[in-house]
């Protein structure tokens, strides 16, 4: 029997009052809804059932942090490579809301304004570019197992595409709700997506 190679489990942490309206949060840390407590529970089943090795990497927010504690993941290794895009003069408002100053607005063509210090804002290809380099990392830490990693929805898409070998822009291509597991693999040698926006509860 063919041993499966080491996968990449990528986790996008549960609802938060943010994500369920729609409102752009990068570095503001908005706690998990009782939903996504319970998002982040109903992911313990399907990783437990996985062959994972000891590597963990979690965003420093703390909706990731604590989805990560909720799926069983206790020993996760805080990375600061995994926090959201910053979105900076964006941060806390909805695509609707900038999208009445800015008709046609589309983050992953478009980009951010800057913010405030604490918001500075990223464009795509910085956030690709501090991608590149976590996946170099985990690309070593595959060779011990699998790996998982739990952040946020943007820089989780970027990263997939990174995973591809696609431009940081193609993460517009790959959907990812709150609480969902997906699963980056290979095939032959060459990156493929082997599950994608399964949601808690389902797991592959």
């Amino acid at each position: 029997m063919q041993t499966r190679s080491a996968e990449l489990v990528v986790l996008r942490h549960g609802e938060t009052e943010w994500s369920r309206t729609g409102r752009h949060t990068g570095r503001t840390d908005v706690p998990l809804t009782t939903r996504g407590e319970e998002q982040g529970r109903a992911l313990a089943p399907a990783l437990a059932r996985r062959r994972t090795s000891s590597h963990t990497l979690v965003s420093p927010a703390a909706r990731a942090r604590r989805t990560a504690q909720l799926a069983g993941l206790d020993a996760a290794e805080v990375d600061a490579r995994l926090w959201e895009w910053d979105y900076g003069g964006y941060e806390g408002r909805t695509t609707e809301e900038i999208q009445r100053e800015h008709p046609g607005w589309y983050l992953w063509s478009d980009g951010v304004i800057p913010g405030d210090r604490d918001h500075p804002g990223e464009s795509i290809e910085q956030v690709g570019a501090r991608v590149d380099t976590l996946l170099a990392d985990l690309r070593e830490r595959l060779e011990d197992g699998d790996v998982a990693v739990v952040a946020h929805g943007h820089v989780l898409r970027v990263l997939t595409a990174r995973w591809l070998g696609l431009e940081p822009a193609a993460g517009r291509l790959f959907r990812l709700g709150t609480g969902t597991l997906s699963v980056l693999g290979t095939e032959h040698g060459r990156p493929v997506i082997t599950a994608w926006n399964t949601p808690a509860g389902s797991g592959p």
